[in-house]
């Protein structure tokens, strides 16, 4: 069986039990709720903070990693407001649905993709990934928010909740403090590590059981012509262009297997969300969630075969 293969089947046979762990009941929805706060607000930073604060950044082309995944994103953001007349015409596609298809095709789901470059690449994976986070969240917060304020609820964008949220993000705040304690070089108390290790182990199994908890199986039953449109975009063509702009940098090796990963991930759970609270359309946003989930099973390993 291919490497990338016995690497990817674990996380994605933990979507799945977190899918069947939520459609049997054996939890409450309350608790589902508990553990997707704790995950998200002391897990996973735990894990960021120690990940950063530990890494030898000088190995690792930090710069180019993160242009090549900012560079993509940017890029996806002017081609979808290019297409978004053609897309209106042909699907009848308004505006809440425009914002769940930027949602869906640039956002990613930092939790799948953490947990897979763990799987394949140890430490350095967990590293590199670390960095495409810190890259690419505060970018891709800002422009969510300002293409819902715009297209959904057809306000003037106001940046200043923007910015409060950005800096609030607990993945934000995180990567800033790994990285102040890494170009420190202050030492840290070994019970402060282990107490970061110890959480942030928790991360990656709670993560992926949220995953496969949030998916809608039902809502992706007949897929809409612009879940289809929204899945290539992400799935596919996210990770080529990602993947052209790190390798006209120089980006080989583990590096280029992260830059790929990070781009071909599916969208973020947290889009479903925001598209409620915001005016987006929510059931289109949960359709192309779930399918993108199911769809990432095939296309990533295929995408990292691609890139090595």
């Amino acid at each position: 069986m291919p490497p990338i293969v016995v690497s990817l089947a674990p996380v994605f046979l933990i979507i799945v039990l977190g899918a069947i762990l939520h459609w049997r009941g054996l939890m409450a929805e309350a608790g589902w709720v508990g553990l997707e706060r704790a995950t998200y607000y002391i897990f996973f930073p735990a894990m960021i903070i120690m990940t950063l604060a530990k890494a030898d950044l000088r190995t690792v082309p930090v710069l180019a990693v993160a242009v090549s995944l900012i560079g993509a994103i940017l890029i996806m953001t002017v081609l979808l407001l290019a297409l978004r007349p053609v897309l209106a015409r042909w699907t009848g596609m308004d505006g809440p649905a425009f914002t769940s298809v930027f949602q869906g095709a640039t956002r990613w789901n930092s939790f799948v993709a953490i947990a897979t470059a763990g799987a394949l690449y140890s430490q350095l994976g967990l590293t590199l990934t670390a960095i495409a986070v810190a890259a690419m969240i505060p970018l891709l917060n800002i422009l969510a928010v300002v293409m819902l304020q715009h297209f959904a609820q057809s306000r003037t964008v106001v940046l200043g909740p923007t910015l409060k949220a950005i800096v609030t993000n607990p993945f934000i705040w995180s990567s800033f403090i790994g990285i102040v304690i890494n170009a420190s070089g202050l030492p840290v108390p070994m019970i402060a590590m282990r107490f970061g290790d110890i959480l942030g182990a928790a991360a990656l199994g709670a993560g992926l059981l949220l995953v496969g908890a949030g998916l809608d199986v039902k809502a992706a039953l007949k897929p809409r012509m612009l879940t289809w449109i929204t899945t290539v975009l992400k799935l596919a063509l996210m990770p080529a262009m990602a993947g052209s702009i790190a390798y006209a940098l120089g980006v080989t090796g583990a590096p280029m297997q992260v830059v790929l990963l990070s781009a071909g991930m599916p969208t973020a759970s947290g889009s479903y969300i925001l598209a409620r609270q915001m005016g987006g359309d929510a059931p289109l946003m949960a359709e192309i969630l779930t399918v993108q989930t199911l769809v990432a099973v095939l296309t990533v390993p295929l995408v990292l075969a691609f890139g090595g």
